[in-house]
């Protein structure tokens, strides 16, 4: 539906609330400040195709202003708020933003983008910027002419690279025209009115920004969280509601390990679907998950390319324990290093095709590594895996995180997942480190949940109780400790970064 008629119908009613703080936007407000954002964007000389960029905490405007760019047929690239001067300057060049937006509690963005022609802050102002509030407050809250419908264009969180633009086709439709992801949000999870979606993650990432954007466009109230807390979480869905909801393994695993008599103390039973992505999920996280909120839980595995969408209910789950499910966009090829299909059970590289097409901007490189080598106008996102005999898909791991040990193929995500339900462990990471003999060598650096249990003991448990789950060769040798993990807020592990200092003085073998 369009945000407009959402707007004249239920003007009251709140598109979004801040759990933390409990501000409420209407759906008139958020319409009517989208529409003077676009009014401002439409004098400034941007026209459907162009771009801008923005850079914010999770903040009560931020989905306004996505839909200012959503209404004008726009691309718009949402900016990690963590992200250094250096690494914001890249994305925001390498989009060719004519607009900027921040916030001013973002430290990062008052650096960089000085050629970008407008710049605009939120809640105060930094040199070359103008004041967002005040610029925006001089134009009318009527549509811009001619509305259509623009697009995002995101960037890879860049947990094996630079990050990569991720530019799908301009739809340009009238804007109100459904696309290919509400029809499937709608098949899948049926929001109307009357549901109430939370959002615990940065609004920037991918799957956040457009579920937030699609339930709105059901006339859904979205609850944000300015960040993530397990209890807090569960507040949120009592407080409010919540019958809808969108999270990584990692926030299953902190809600699990808060005492019993926390996660008892509040009333979950509105939620109708819990659906979760981003990484693969231990099955007991999953099993116990689904044991206290009970059979809501629904599994997709996709990438913000657009390219596949695989899909689980928690009866298929229940049904082939592991899986991340069928497909429903794009067919799945698994193939072997000279690009031949492999029978189901036989782990491979992961190829789509008969889905959209991609690019990544202004890199034809990255774009062609991410097609088939062998001309058959597949492409994929890097990932290991298998389908068993019912077409029900497994992933292994990345292909850059496969350890060779002794000429031995490990993913590690096997032994991440065991050890990450230890009641010792609050997070972990395995990857291969140098070692003369073999090669590679299994290591796990592991964030303990009391800090003053960190040591040899620890070290020994755990190496221990990977082995009674897995064959030895694919548990960690050793185990470092650290007081916490390279984390992207999404629940992405930045693995390369504690991967690299291993193998700063030699290069790793090659995955």
């Amino acid at each position: 539906m369009h945000l407009g008629q959402i707007a004249a119908q239920t003007p009251d009613k709140p598109a979004v609330i801040m759990a933390g703080s409990g501000r409420v936007v209407t759906y008139r407000e958020l319409n009517d400040e989208a529409n003077r954002l676009a009014q401002l964007l439409r004098a400034e000389g941007l026209r459907p195709g162009d771009h801008i960029a923005f850079m914010l905490e999770n903040h009560p405007l931020y989905l306004a202003i996505a839909w200012a760019a959503q209404r004008s047929g726009l691309y718009y690239t949402a900016v990690s708020s963590r992200l250094q001067p250096e690494e914001l300057a890249y994305i925001v060049g390498n989009c060719e933003a004519r607009a900027f937006i921040a916030g001013k509690s973002v430290e990062a963005a008052a650096q960089a983008a000085p050629d970008v022609p407008l710049r605009l802050m939120l809640g105060g102002t930094a040199p070359g910027f103008d004041s967002y509030e005040e610029r925006v407050a001089a134009y009318p809250a009527e549509p811009v002419p001619d509305e259509v419908e623009g697009m995002d264009m995101l960037y890879s969180s860049g947990t094996t690279g630079r990050p990569k633009g991720v530019k799908p086709p301009l739809p340009l439709v009238p804007m109100g025209t459904e696309g290919p992801l509400f029809k499937l949000i709608t098949l899948l999870f049926r929001p109307d009115g009357d549901s109430v979606y939370l959002s615990p993650a940065p609004l920037y990432h991918a799957a956040p920004l457009r579920y937030c954007l699609n339930f709105q466009r059901a006339g859904a109230t979205v609850v944000v969280m300015e960040r993530f807390d397990p209890e807090g979480a569960l507040a949120a869905i009592e407080r409010y509601g919540v019958t809808h909801s969108q999270w990584v393994p990692t926030m299953f695993i902190r809600m699990l390990k808060l005492p019993d008599e926390v996660r008892s103390r509040y009333d979950t039973s509105s939620l109708r679907c819990a659906v979760h992505a981003a990484a693969p999920c231990p099955v007991p996280v999953k099993e116990r998950m689904i044991e206290w909120w009970g059979p809501i839980l629904h599994e997709y595995y996709a990438g913000t390319e657009g390219n596949c969408f695989v899909y689980a209910g928690s009866d298929d789950w229940l049904a082939h324990k592991g899986t991340v499910g069928r497909p429903l966009l794009g067919e799945i090829h698994v193939c072997d290093e000279d690009g031949n299909e492999l029978p189901p059970g036989e782990a491979g590289a992961l190829y789509f095709g008969g889905g959209p097409t991609f690019e990544y901007h202004g890199d034809a490189e990255k774009t062609a590594a991410s097609r088939d080598p062998w001309g058959r106008g597949w492409s994929t996102l890097g990932d290991v895996g298998y389908v068993d005999a019912d077409g029900f898909l497994y992933l292994t791991d990345r292909r850059s995180y496969m350890i060779i040990s002794g000429g031995v193929n490990i993913y590690p995500q096997e032994a991440e997942n065991v050890l990450a339900v230890h009641p010792k462990v609050a997070d972990v990471a395995v990857f291969g480190v140098p070692d003369a003999e073999m090669g590679e060598a299994v290591k796990a650096v592991v964030q303990p949940a009391d800090p003053e249990e960190a040591g040899p003991a620890l070290e020994a448990e755990l190496i221990a109780y990977c082995r009674e789950h897995l064959a030895h060769y694919k548990c960690p040798r050793t185990v470092d400790f650290r007081a916490e993990l390279p984390r992207h807020p999404t629940g992405k592990l930045y693995k390369r970064l504690l991967k690299d200092e291993y193998w700063k003085d030699q290069s790793p073998t090659p995955a």
